[in-house]
Order: structure tokens, then sequence, then C-alpha cells
């Protein structure tokens, strides 16, 4: 048996007067609940040792010991597994695995990939641009839900994503993918085509500080230190780390840089013995230059790593493409055990986004328009270069509330998520030339620039009030059904709104009953199976209301039924699980890029079904096996025409070795063919990618000196540049695409300190 010493972790507007008011209301009655049975901490006595064991084992989920962990089993070892609590297909992606295998500059769609169904590209390089084709099942990004310790994030007028513009790989816990809508607990705006569910690590249970380091392909360097409080007597065993972290890197593609400084901080706070309070705050800045896909015609002639360029007579110049965002993410959770077997949970957070960006206002179309200089107010005869400013700057305030008991034969959960979102849009034409003068200058007859593409203000209040219930009909046997009612709001208030250019002060509620069942049945105690049929629901997009009357835009939610059933096994050596599925999606909405903006129109029903499988073995001697795949179809039911952006299979495999402090890994995922557009256009070849890891780890020496770590990672080992990502069409219709980046090298090292 091998051992080896490891760390373990388990200035903007406010919104509306009335959500801050339910937000206050909800929050004061989970404190009445909370606190009407205890005293204050301040004022709590010293703690017995049946109550110190009881924090103890509270925190224990929490704030985690540095000690030996038996490495040598297939459950440990797997890069993806599912529990054998699932009652849908999930897979689980280990802190170890993340630790080891993700380069530092890797963000969640980096980890994701290697799960089963799961497509997604970085052309720029590992976590140095935003995830542009990041899928599960063919569902695309604004389908699925994306959460932080619980909490749904996402964009006001689509719910999409950004993966470069939260979260570092350094701060994370486990990641799970669950590829299903989950049960009626399950929140979020777009449940139905599953949930990447990123948690954060906890600190230390020793006081430690820690700098780390690396530096890689492509001018990438990415640096930064913590610190871990340990335990602290003073405060009831309550523990915290601060990780503050940089990174700068030119890109694999030419003049695409990246510029990120990550700030967070976790707090876990043990109140008496029966209650924890955890505070979270995360900052993020990133300055980035992102080209928009290249044409075939300039990959052929300046290579697959064509992005932007250092012309300043270009479209394309690096300078008049680049973004400025600036994110943050802060929340407080409670969690107490309110006795006679009641629990409450609670969580209130805000999160942000401010974008600022420039761009070209064609900027990798046909070559010859590129580089040709084009007409604006300013030169009408074409001697400058024309391009666009825009401002998004939206926060959102919520609350998920949940409270539950266990009545021995049956488990109730009650709750409710509220959200509101609020955001400003502004978009004007400007001279690059005239050093982002209005194009053209003056003002309309109503006052609004001429320039002015958009000048919008949208709002959204979304609530989600639920009720599960798991009955354990046997001791074998749980059936659980849910049920969860989704109500979502949008207004605007736009004096120029986005395409029409026109005024629009509008409002609309979508509402869907979403009713699930799930049967989880334990055939041994290391086998199970499961059984899910549940709704899911999407309110339309933001883009909707981009038309001079929205209420004579007879667009419907886009509503699912999604079938599954499953199963798991896990042993010492062996881990398998496997899945089918069948989904009957009515209504889905297309899109495609044109140019700087996005077309959307409406598909009618498409069906998704499919198979995936995953295992593990443990071979012995630090040596360990693992292999996913899936079958996946999403086809049109009306033309049996595949969806865009949706593969055909996926599979991954690879080898692991961990032993004596050495961990090494060889893993390729290969990601079947698809359609970049709708009616099966702009066809797009199978790719895969062979990533290598190696990682030495100095043996512990004492409790204060926690183990000292070396690690390479060499991504994209065969260097493969396949066309894998069509972008969208540029405004004279050219095909933008994008090639897998490179062979990159990344070497970092760790140095923790104990204090």
């Amino acid at each position: 048996m091998t051992n080896i010493s490891v760390h373990r972790r388990v200035s903007f507007p406010s919104p509306a007067g009335y959500m801050a008011r339910a937000l206050a209301s909800t929050s004061l009655v989970c404190a009445g609940l909370l606190f009407a049975g205890q005293s204050a901490f301040a004022a709590a006595p010293p703690a017995t040792p049946a109550a110190k064991k009881a924090a103890g084992q509270d925190l224990g989920e929490q704030i985690t010991s540095i000690g030996h962990q038996q490495t040598n089993s297939a459950i440990f070892q797997a890069p993806t597994k599912a529990p054998l609590t699932a009652f849908q297909p999930t897979s689980v992606i280990s802190q170890h695995y993340i630790q080891n295998n993700t380069p530092p500059s890797g963000n969640y769609d980096t980890i994701a990939a290697i799960s089963p169904s799961v497509m997604s590209i970085s052309s720029n390089g590992p976590g140095l641009s935003e995830s542009q084709g990041l899928s599960l099942r063919g569902f695309q990004d604004g389908q699925y839900n994306v959460t932080l310790d619980g909490i749904p994030f996402a964009d006001t007028n689509n719910f999409t994503h950004h993966s470069t513009n939260y979260f570092m790989a350094h701060d994370l816990g486990d990641m799970n993918v669950d590829r299903g809508p989950g049960d009626a607990s399950t929140i979020g705006y777009a449940t139905f085509g599953g949930t990447i569910g990123v948690t954060t690590k906890n600190p230390l249970d020793h006081m430690t500080a820690e700098g780390y380091g690396s530096m890689g392909s492509w001018n990438t360097n990415n640096y930064g230190g913590e610190f871990d409080s340990g335990r602290l007597k003073a405060l009831n065993g309550g523990a915290f780390f601060f990780d503050a972290e940089a990174l700068d890197s030119d890109g694999y593609l030419t003049y695409s840089n990246q510029h990120r400084a990550n700030f967070m901080g976790k707090w876990v706070q043990p109140v008496g013995a029966s209650t924890t309070l955890t505070f979270l705050a995360m900052h993020n800045r990133v300055v980035q230059n992102v080209p928009p896909g290249s044409s075939l015609k300039q990959i052929a002639e300046f290579g697959p790593n064509h992005g932007l360029s250092n012309n300043p007579h270009s479209q394309n110049y690096q300078d008049f493409n680049v973004d400025h965002l600036q994110t943050d993410i802060e929340y407080i959770g409670l969690h107490s055990d309110l006795g006679n077997r009641w629990e409450l949970d609670n969580k209130v957070y805000t999160y942000a986004y401010v974008h600022h960006g420039d761009n070209g206002a064609d900027v990798n179309g046909d070559l010859a328009n590129t580089l040709k200089y084009s007409a604006t107010y300013y030169s009408p005869q074409g001697n400058d270069v024309p391009g666009q400013r825009m401002h998004n700057d939206y926060r959102a305030w919520g609350d998920m509330f949940g409270v539950h008991r266990d009545f021995g034969l049956a488990k109730v959960q009650v709750g409710l998520w509220i959200e509101h979102q609020s955001n400003g849009r502004q978009q004007y034409e400007v001279d690059w030339t005239q050093g982002g003068a209005l194009n053209p200058p003056g003002l309309k007859a109503n006052g609004q620039p001429i320039a002015l593409d958009r000048f919008m203000h949208d709002q959204n209040l979304s609530m989600q009030p639920y009720v599960q219930l798991a009955f354990h009909v046997t001791p074998r046997l749980t059936v659980s059904p849910g049920f969860k009612y989704n109500i979502l709001n949008r207004a605007i208030q736009a004096p120029v709104n986005q395409k029409t250019g026109t005024p629009l002060n509008y409002s609309q509620s979508y509402a869907a009953p979403m009713p699930s069942i799930n049967i989880h049945y334990m055939a041994a105690k290391n086998w199970s199976a499961y059984l899910q049929v549940a709704r899911g629901f999407l309110a339309p997009d933001l883009a909707y209301f981009y038309v001079g009357d929205p209420s004579l835009n007879k667009v419907s939610p886009e509503n699912t039924m999604n079938y599954q059933l499953g199963t798991a096994w896990q042993s010492h050596r062996f881990t398998l699980s496997g899945d089918v599925y069948y989904i009957d999606f009515s209504n889905m909405v297309g899109s495609r890029a044109i140019g700087q903006n996005t077309m959307y129109f409406n598909q009618g029903g498409v069906n998704y079904y499919g198979a995936e499988a995953e295992g593990s073995v443990y071979l012995g001697q630090g040596f360990t096996l693992f292999a996913n795949g899936s079958l996946n179809q999403a086809k049109v039911k009306s033309t049996g025409m595949r969806v865009a952006n949706a593969p055909d299979a996926t599979a991954a495999g690879g080898i692991i070795y961990e032993r004596d402090g050495v961990y090494a890994s060889l893993v390729e995922k290969w990601v079947g063919s698809r359609f970049g557009d709708t009616n099966q256009q702009q066809g797009l070849d199978p790719f895969s990618q062979l990533d290598l890891s190696f990682a030495y780890t100095l043996h512990q020496v004492n409790r204060w000196m926690p183990p000292v770590k070396v690690r390479a990672n060499v991504t994209n080992l065969l260097d493969s540049k396949k066309v894998n990502l069509f972008f969208g069409y540029a405004t004279d219709k050219t095909p933008l695409f994008n090639t897998q980046a490179g062979r990159g090298f990344f070497l970092s090292v760790s140095v923790p300190v104990g204090l």
C-alpha cells in the first residue's frame, strides 16, 4: 500500500427597492430562525467536548487537514467518476486531478473538457481567451447552468458565461459536470442542458504561506501568493485564506494578449456548535485582445495562429480590438442545524460584470477588404479605419434560501431562489484613425448622437420556489418527486434600442411549472442505478426585444422533457458508470454570428439522444488506466439535420501514475465531427488533443512544512493544428474559423511554508 502526504481542502446601481426589501426580509427570517434558540457567538460559553465534536464534524466538510491520503485506488485517481448517490448522469472531477493536470492558466472550461459529452475549445491556449466552443451534449453556452459554490451566474441578455472572468484554477476544489436538469432544488436560468458546478477550495487547518509561479509557451507567466490562517482558537476554530494571482501572456494567436489579476478570499466561521458562516469575495480584472476568427485564406497565408495584427491601418489592429473587463462575486453563506432534524441553508450574494470593449467594424473579413481603409465621415475616400466602442455593465443581487427536514421515511426540502439583474449597455460607431471620434459626429432630432447604435437599460427578476421530497420506499429504493415554478420578468428601457435605433419601454413575464421525479436504487453497497424524468425551461433571449414592437414577436420559451437511465459502480480497483438519455426539445432557438452581430431564429423541435460511459481501473504499482466516451445525436425533428456545434461523439482516455511523490499522466481527448452552422453547413472534422503532465512533490518533513511541488504540463503534445471552430461570418459573409492552439509547455513550482 502506497501513501503520500497531500494537502486536502474539502459603485454600481442598486437594484429596485422592492428587490432589496425582499432580500433583506429573507435574510432576517434566516437570522430569526437561527438565533432564536442560540446566544450570540461572542457570548457563547466554552464549548463542551460534545459541542467541540459537533463543531468539528460540521467543519470537517469545510476546513480539512494536511494528512495522509491513500492514492492507490481507482476511486481516488479517476479523472471523472459518478458518485453512487447520483440520480442523474454526473462526472466528478477531483481537486487532486485539477491540481496535477490543469495548466496554471486554465479555467473551468479547460477542466470540464475531460468529461464525456463535453467539447471545449481554447484557440489562444489554455485559459488564455474565453472559451468559444464549450458545449455539453450539444447544448451551447446559455443552454446550460454554471454555478460557483451553488450560486448560478449568467449574462443578463442570453444567460451565457465568461470563462476567464471570475475564478482561477488555483482557487478551485472539486468540479461536478451534471448532464441533466437536476431535481427541483437545482436552481438557475438554464438547468435543462446540465450544470457545471464549480466549487472553491477551503482553508487549511494549519497556518501556511505559499508562493507559486509558472512560465511557459507564448511568453505566459503566472505568479501569486496565498496565506492560510489555519484554525484560530480565538475564533472558535474559524479559518480563512487569501490568494492573489496574476497572469500575463502573448497568447498562441498573433497579437492576442491577455493580462489578468485575480484576488480571492474565503472565511469559514463556526458559530456555536451547530452553525457555520462562510464569507467569500473575489475580484478579477482582465485586459485582452480578442480576434473574431480568421478566414481560411488568412490561415493559409499567415499560418494557423493568425489572429490580430500590428498594422494601425487595418481593422484587425491589436489596439483597435481590446477588452477591459472587471468582475466580482461575493456571498455570505449560512448553514445551521436547528435541532429536531431541521436544517437551514441560506446564501445572500452579488456578482458584477463590467465590460468596456473596442473593435474594428469588420475585423477579419475578406483579406483585401481587411487591409484596405474603409470610408468614414472624416475620410470619404477611405483613408480611415472604422470601428465600434461598447460598454456593458451589470450587477446581480440574489438570495438562495432552503430548509429541509429528515422524517425518517421521507425527507422534505423547501426553498426559494430570487435574483435581480440590472444591466446598462451602450455602443457607438467610431473612427479609430481619428482617435475614436464619433463616426459621424452630430446629433439626431431626439438629441441622441447619430453614431449611437444602442443605449439601453434592461433588468431581470427571476424567482424559483420549489419543494423536493425523497421517500425511502425501502432501505435500497428512494423515490424523489419535486416541483419548481420558474418565473422570469424581463424589462427594457432603451432611448436607442439595439438594431431598430428607436426608443423602447417594454416588459414581459415568462413562467412555467417544472415537475421532476428521480428514482434511485442501491443494488449493493457499491452499485447504484437511477431513473430521471424532468421538465426544462429557458426564457427567450433579450434579442427578441430588438424590434419595433416586441408584443408582436410571438416567441415561446424553450421547453424540454428529459428522460435518463443510468448506473454507477465503485470499488478499490474499479470505477464504472454509464447512462442513456433522450431529450425532447421544443421550440429551440438557433443563432449565428455575422460581423459584430448575433442573429437569432427558431429551429423548431429538436431531439437529443445518446449514451455515455466512463470507467477506470487501478492496475497496481501506482498505475491507473481510465477511459470515457459518448455517442451523441442532436437533430431537428422536421428535417433530420444536425444541430450546429453538436459533436456526434466524444472519447477520452489515458494512463496515470502516482507513487513516492511522483505524479505523471498522459491524457487524450477526442471530439467527433460536427457542423459549425445550421442546415449542416461549415462541416468540421474530428480533432483530438494529447496532454502530458509530470509533477514531483518533495515529501513532507513535518506538519509545519507541507510538500513542495514542481510540475510540468505539456498541452497538445502532438502539435495538432486542425481547424476545429467555426467562429461565424464576417460582414461580407466570409466564414471565419480557428484552429487548435499549438503545443504548449508550462513549468510551475509552489513552495508552501508552515507558520
